[in-house]
């Protein structure tokens, strides 16, 4: 099941126009097994990235001083010619104080020509952990705090799930954010397989046209979406090699084209359901041609 060339229209129109756009991993500070990674498991993950159909050469990161994220991942990506969408947790006060101060010293010590942009939190509306107007106020005192290190041209944004941001009550974080970072996954709501490329296009649609209503102009990203190779089932949603072949080959290649895309994820094995897309071994589990 598809969209026809008349609903997909709306969608087209509704996107920035831009002959290229961003296209990465998510990428955690943890390896598979559990400890932090160092310096040379975040090349080598960089590495692997180049390395893949499509010679990826960004990646999202959830954390700045969790596994001292960027004192390890920041040398690493800019060995191997890798830009970062940085995350910066918001929760709780002193992890936030934290995340802010790794931040400062990376850019302090390599300039920020390496960032992407910088998400201030992930997916905490969502889980109910703060309110929009303390995460909106956390969103401008990063930027503030970006301006001071000569920074001020780098976007500062958020990323939370679809369903948080069609939410009325999280305007005040739209109205924050430079940019709005989406994650939608059809498995989580109980698609099937063949209906999985229209749920997950609605669900950006729905973003897109809330974001558009409160905040013209502001650019939504994908900045997760996947289909896991194994796990339980979830509704009709059945986690399988071929399902996850299938969902990249329609979604993942038709999003790169349209938005900045973060594919959700690079590897988890040890995960379930897993959504990784190379195994222990950091081979493809299935092709990533597009």
């Amino acid at each position: 099941m598809r969209f026809s060339p008349s609903t997909l229209l709306p969608l087209l129109l509704a996107l920035p126009s831009a002959t290229a756009y961003w296209k990465g991993f998510n990428l955690g500070a943890n390896l598979p097994s559990g400890p932090c990674k160092s310096q040379s498991d975040w090349q080598q993950d960089f590495t692997v990235l180049r390395s893949l159909p499509g010679s990826f050469t960004s990646a999202r990161l959830y954390a700045s001083s969790d596994c001292n994220t960027l004192a390890n991942a920041v040398p690493a990506a800019l060995a191997t010619g890798t830009k970062l969408l940085v995350g910066v947790w918001a929760e709780d006060y002193n992890h936030f104080n934290a995340e802010k101060a790794a931040l400062q010293a990376a850019i302090q010590q390599y300039g920020h020509d390496w960032i992407i942009a910088v998400s201030v939190g992930s997916e905490d509306l969502y889980r109910g952990d703060t309110s929009a107007s303390t995460l909106a106020g956390q969103i401008y005192d990063v930027r503030g705090m970006m301006g001071s290190l000569g920074a001020g041209s780098v976007q500062v944004g958020h990323v939370d799930t679809w369903t948080a941001w069609v939410n009325g009550a999280n305007t005040a974080v739209i109205q924050a954010c430079d940019f709005v970072g989406t994650d939608g996954y059809p498995y989580f709501q109980g698609s099937t397989e063949s209906d999985a490329y229209n749920v997950f296009w609605d669900s950006v649609s729905q973003v897109r046209n809330v974001v558009n209503n409160v905040k013209p102009g502001t650019w939504v990203w994908i900045t997760e979406t996947g289909w896991p190779v194994t796990g339980g089932n979830f509704g009709a949603s059945v986690p399988s090699r071929d399902n996850a072949q299938m969902y990249w080959s329609s979604v993942a290649c038709a999003a790169f084209q349209q938005a900045h895309t973060f594919w959700y994820s690079l590897q988890d094995y040890t995960s379930s359901p897993s959504f990784g897309v190379v195994d222990a071994n950091f081979n493809q589990i299935y092709n990533l041609a597009c």
